[in-house]
């Protein structure tokens, strides 16, 4: 395996049980790979089936066939069905994650929030919290928020904590969930140009952008999410 991260005739359903057990196909056969350095863009309408694929790649959504191989510790690693310990594994060391909501535990300080992945690989709490600082103050959040926790911050604030949290570590892989749909354009050009390092740091990175400016800007190519909708059975 070369490529950091790669997908291999994913499919994903969903079983509707309180709709009377209908079936709600959402992929079927999705195959790609991402190259360490590039970062690829989902692209199809909504409901193509974007964030699911995301939600695969991270683990939060089960696989129904198919693969995802993952350069981990230096092997290939199946997360379709690695256990749940390698699940977290993965998800400290190799891979990020960006949402679009920020979901943290509540009366924890934003600084501390975007510290933690750091902590959690080891950096102590001190040096971790002036990294995070760095950060926080280069997406622009006022310095008289950053020891106040994020649950009455407005959606473009939390999301920049969301932001300064998941780029604050070295993962080789990186998944953005539209990670600028909240920020006003000088914190869109902020987060271009840290995609940019990423990359220039040889991160892998795939991500949802139905911002159009921000998806030309970072985009090295776009994979076409309708390619690998479901085809229609014979009745």
């Amino acid at each position: 395996m070369v490529a950091p991260l790669a997908v291999s005739g994913l499919s994903k359903r969903f079983v509707m049980h309180l709709q009377g057990g209908i079936d709600l196909p959402v992929l079927e056969n999705a195959s790609f790979a991402l190259a360490a350095g590039q970062c690829a863009v989902l692209g199809g309408p909504s409901g193509a089936g974007k964030s699911s694929i995301l939600k695969m790649l991270y683990g939060n959504y089960g696989v129904d066939a198919g693969n995802i191989f993952v350069r981990h510790r230096g092997a290939a690693t199946d997360l379709a069905s690695a256990p749940p310990r390698e699940v977290i594994a993965i998800r400290r060391e190799t891979i990020g994650y960006v949402s679009q909501f920020l979901r943290v535990v509540p009366r924890i300080a934003a600084l501390d929030i975007v510290a933690e992945p750091l902590v959690h690989r080891g950096v102590a709490a001190g040096n971790a919290r002036d990294v995070a600082s760095t950060m926080l103050a280069r997406l622009n959040l006022p310095e008289r928020l950053w020891r106040l926790p994020p649950a009455t911050f407005s959606g473009g604030e939390q999301q920049r904590v969301n932001i300064a949290r998941g780029f604050i570590t070295d993962h080789p892989i990186l998944l953005l969930d539209e990670p600028t749909a909240s920020l006003d354009a000088g914190n869109r050009e902020v987060v271009i140009a840290m995609i940019g390092e990423k990359k220039a740091a040889g991160v892998a990175l795939l991500g949802i952008f139905h911002d159009e400016d921000v998806r030309d800007a970072v985009a090295d190519r776009i994979i076409d999410v309708t390619a690998f909708a479901p085809k229609r059975r014979a009745a």
